[in-house]
C-alpha cells in the first residue's frame, strides 16, 4: 500500500470510498467487489458504484495474500486493511483492524439504494446510517473522508450549481453553497451532463488526511450536498465548527478510527457463514 500511494496518491479516497460503499450493503462482506454474471447485475455495475476505482489493485494486493497465506484472509478483511492503510500514509490515524469477517456469495446492484447519495439531506443520511447501526457522530465523522481524493465527476454534485430546484434557470442554484466557490466549480463543471471532469474534495490539502474538510464545511464550500447538510443539525453542525478550528486533530483522529471499526463491523459474516474467496471478483 505505502508503494502504490507514493506512485499513485489520488488513489488513496477511492480505497476508502470502496470500504464504504461494500459495508452499506449487505454489510462488510467484500460483495462490492464481485463481477455481474449473465443472469444477475452486481452492485459494482449499478448506477452509484459506476464511479468506484481500485478494483485491479485490490485484486493485486489478494493476489500476494493469497501467495502468502491461502485460504485464510478473506477479500472484506482486505478492503478494510486496505481502507485504514489508505488514510494513515495520508498523514492520519492508525488503528488496529479487527479481522475475521468472511466473503458473501451475493451482490445485488439494487440494493445499492442503501448506500447514502451525495444528493441526501440530513433525515435521509440520518436514516441511512441508522439503519446500519451507526449514529449521527459517525456520519459527522466519516463524512470527513472526503479530505483526501478527488470527487467525484461533476455530476454527482452539478444539480447544485445548475437546475437546483428545477426552474431551468441559469441562478438557480443552492442556496446553501458560497457564492465565490460556486463560481470556482461552475467554471469547471460547465454543464449539468459533465461525466469526466473531477474536482478536488478538499481544495489545496486533497492527498492530506487532514481538518481542512470541516474548514471548507463550515465556510459553506463542500462539493456535495450531503456535506452542506452536516450544518442543517444543531449536533453535526456543533462537531464541524469544532473541528473547522483545527485545533483538536488528536480528538478527530481518535473519533476517525473508532467510526471506522464501528463501521467495519457492519453485518459482517463469521465462522462458517459465507466463504474466504480465492479471488475478489468471483465466488469459489
Amino acid at each position: 500500500m505505502v508503494r502504490a500511494l507514493s506512485v499513485a496518491p489520488s488513489l488513496a479516497g477511492p480505497l476508502l470510498r470502496m470500504h464504504f460503499h461494500d459495508c452499506f450493503v449487505r454489510g462488510c462482506d467484500g460483495s462490492v467487489l464481485l463481477d455481474s454474471t449473465a443472469n444477475n447485475t452486481a452492485e459494482k455495475d449499478a448506477k452509484p458504484n459506476l464511479t468506484l476505482r481500485g478494483f485491479g489493485f485490490i485484486e493485486r494486493v489478494k493476489t500476494a495474500v493469497e501467495k502468502a497465506c491461502s485460504d485464510t484472509v478473506s477479500c472484506a478483511d482486505v478492503l478494510a486493511l486496505m481502507a485504514r492503510d489508505a488514510v494513515w500514509p495520508s498523514k492520519g490515524p492508525f488503528w488496529a483492524v479487527p479481522l475475521g469477517r468472511r466473503d458473501g456469495r451475493v451482490s445485488i446492484s439494487n440494493e445499492t439504494d442503501q448506500l447514502p447519495p451525495p444528493t441526501g439531506n440530513f433525515t435521509e443520511l440520518a436514516q441511512l446510517f441508522g439503519a446500519k447501526g451507526l449514529d449521527t457522530r459517525d456520519l459527522a465523522v466519516l463524512s470527513a473522508g472526503h479530505t483526501i481524493g478527488t470527487s467525484s465527476h461533476c455530476f454527482s454534485f452539478s444539480d447544485r450549481l445548475y437546475n437546483f430546484t428545477g426552474l431551468d434557470d441559469a441562478r438557480d442554484t443552492d442556496p446553501e453553497l458560497d457564492r465565490a466557490y460556486m463560481a470556482r466549480l461552475r467554471a469547471k463543471c460547465a454543464s449539468l451532463d459533465d461525466n469526466t471532469t473531477l474536482v478536488e474534495m478538499d481544495p489545496g490539502s486533497f492527498r492530506t488526511f487532514d481538518l481542512g474538510y470541516y474548514a471548507n464545511v463550515a465556510k459553506r464550500r463542500g462539493v456535495f450536498h450531503s456535506d452542506a447538510q452536516l450544518l442543517a443539525d444543531p449536533s453535526t453542525r456543533a462537531y464541524v465548527l469544532r473541528h473547522a478550528t483545527g485545533a483538536h486533530r488528536d480528538e478527530f483522529f481518535a473519533d476517525f478510527a473508532a467510526s471506522m471499526v464501528k463501521m467495519g463491523a457492519v453485518g459482517v459474516l463469521t465462522g462458517g457463514q459465507g466463504e474466504v474467496r480465492k479471488k475478489c471478483n468471483v465466488v469459489n
